[in-house]
């Protein structure tokens, strides 16, 4: 997990939980924290990312529960945000996220579970279960938030 911030000199990208890279084919990692937050930005609880591999295929997980972001006048909260991917040799990856909760300035957001649900907000979009596939990779975001000109 990991918030990016980006203004006119660059990004600043805040690491939360990370399991880094794995060591071979059929290695595990995982990475935890009771709290994580980045000031004036979010803050969330019981932080979890695991990631395993075997000689076909990696599996990745990453998650955190009561999740209070605030950008640019927006604030956005979820009881719980989960992304999976898993990559198999050979095949195409396959990503899914889970969002119980999920308000946008106290309005409830039903999420509908597909690929790159888009919520515009004042000043840029939320983007739900963000997925992104190449033929080696694999990256889903269950929430990125984009805000232009920050």
């Amino acid at each position: 997990m990991q918030a990016t911030v980006f203004g006119l000199f660059g990004g600043t990208t805040t690491v939360l939980a990370d399991t880094g890279a794995l060591g071979g084919p059929s290695d595990a990692l995982h990475a935890s924290a009771i709290t994580g937050n980045v000031p004036s930005l979010l803050k969330g609880e019981t932080l979890h990312a695991t990631t395993i591999g075997w000689p076909d295929q990696v599996a990745s997980e990453a998650s955190l529960g009561a999740l209070a972001l605030s950008v640019a006048g927006t604030t956005i909260g979820a009881d719980v945000v989960m992304a999976r991917a898993l990559a198999v040799l050979g095949g195409a990856g396959v990503g899914v996220s889970d969002i119980a909760n999920l308000s946008i300035n106290g309005a409830p957001i039903p999420v509908s579970g597909a690929p790159n649900q888009t919520i515009f907000i004042p000043g840029g979009r939320v983007v739900i279960n963000e997925q992104q596939t190449s033929p080696t990779s694999t990256v889903v975001n269950a929430l990125h938030v984009i805000v232009y000109g920050v």
